[in-house]
């Protein structure tokens, strides 16, 4: 993987409230260029032998390959979770204009 390819980043968080902070801290941070959160999800999973079903917030990230460490270290320090969801993904393609300015300088347009 280079560098600059284009990530997507998704982390679950127990509020609203909390993926907002978590968004923001990161863009406020330069290690994701944009945070969209999303609420009114249901997540279903086991958890320590029980079947647990809890409201969650969504929070998508975009940021590139060379700032998802730090964007994951940081999310660790700030979560409120023992073991949070995050996972990313790479973007194959999409808006040229658009992914050149995730690439670039966050902060910057």
């Amino acid at each position: 993987m280079a560098s600059d390819d284009v990530m997507m980043v998704y982390v679950t968080a127990p509020s609203r409230a909390e993926a907002l902070q978590l968004g923001r801290a990161l863009v406020e941070a330069g290690l994701a260029a944009c945070a969209n959160v999303l609420e009114g999800m249901t997540a279903i999973y086991q958890w320590q032998g029980k079947l647990v079903e809890d409201d969650e917030a969504v929070v998508i990230l975009k940021t590139t390959a060379h700032r998802l460490e730090g964007l994951t270290a940081r999310l660790r320090d700030l979560h409120s979770y023992d073991l949070p969801c995050v996972v990313a993904w790479k973007i194959e393609t999409g808006h040229a204009p658009y992914l050149d300015w995730v690439r670039g300088e966050p902060g910057k347009s």
